[in-house]
């Protein structure tokens, strides 16, 4: 026994190494950093909570980078659940060709994301975008969608729409351990489709909605890339979400104590919704059969 449990703590340690050394260490280490004034080039000096009150109190753009990120998780998160359900309600009907189009609607959140975010930028250039020429041919002159706003941030809200093929399969994946005797009985009882959707499928379906949930608002709140590459925060800040402004504290001012603070603020936010998600569950998530 003690031979295999070696040999298992051996296979796992270039894993556990890379936990250590890349994870563990720089997470405590950032601790440490926060209540510091660190620019990289000079050691750190030790300031106590300066950083942590000179956010709260002294930086608007704290603020409004936090209400972008908010104003997105409660549009995108929401939207996008609706999508994935309805999706995978769609994708979970026996009809022909059904494995293929599970296969066409699951590839976009595969496809890497820099090249996503390079498809969508020419889609929604205004002179010579897919979107906007679809619109003229409509006799509609379309916006500016990534240099106006409000267009900008919706264009990224829209475009999250674009990978909820990822939580579509895990829907689906809940869909298919409903109990088909459930159904069986509500056909007795005379329901209709709609009425086994509303009173089966979506309770028995909670659980899922619900890992989904956190794990959206979680990814929400770090939202990055697509605003890095597409918009830079512009125009006029519209986009920068809070992951974005803690990257511009970091590396293009160099104030990593600062980024630091930055990041268990938003820890420590992370936190409090996912407990708040779990202390609530128990009122509307059904386990079991």
């Amino acid at each position: 026994m003690r031979r295999d449990t070696l040999k298992g703590y051996l296979f796992i340690s270039p894993w556990l190494a890379g936990f250590l050394l890349l994870v563990a260490v720089p997470f405590i280490d950032s601790i440490y950093l926060s209540f510091t004034h660190y620019d990289v080039i000079s050691p750190p000096r030790w300031i106590g909570a300066a950083n942590y009150k000179r956010l709260v109190m002294e930086d608007p753009f704290f603020w409004k980078s936090l209400a972008v990120t908010l104003k997105y998780a409660m549009i995108a998160v929401p939207l996008g659940m609706v999508f994935g359900v309805g999706l995978a309600l769609l994708l979970n009907l026996n009809i022909r060709g059904i494995r293929f189009y599970r296969t066409v609607f699951y590839l976009p959140s595969i496809i890497p994301l820099v090249a996503t975010c390079a498809v969508f930028t020419w889609m929604l250039n205004p002179q010579m975008g897919l979107m906007n020429s679809l619109l003229r041919l409509a006799g509609v002159e379309g916006p500016a969608w990534l240099t106006s706003q409000p267009w900008a941030f919706y264009s990224l809200v829209l475009m999250s729409l674009w990978t909820v093929g990822g939580s579509m399969i895990i829907y689906l994946a809940g869909l298919k351990d409903v109990p088909a005797s459930l159904y069986e009985a509500a056909v007795v009882d005379g329901a209709g489709p709609w009425q086994r959707t509303i009173h089966i499928t979506l309770p028995m379906l909670t659980p899922v909605i619900f890992f989904n949930l956190v794990m959206d608002i979680i990814n929400a709140f770090k939202y990055f890339t697509q605003a890095y590459i597409m918009t830079e925060g512009g125009p006029e800040e519209s986009t920068t979400f809070y992951a974005l402004y803690l990257f511009h504290r970091s590396w293009r001012y160099l104030d990593m104590g600062y980024a630091s603070a930055m990041a268990w603020i938003l820890f420590l936010i992370i936190v409090a919704i996912t407990a708040m998600l779990f202390t609530t569950h128990k009122r509307w998530v059904h386990y079991g059969r």
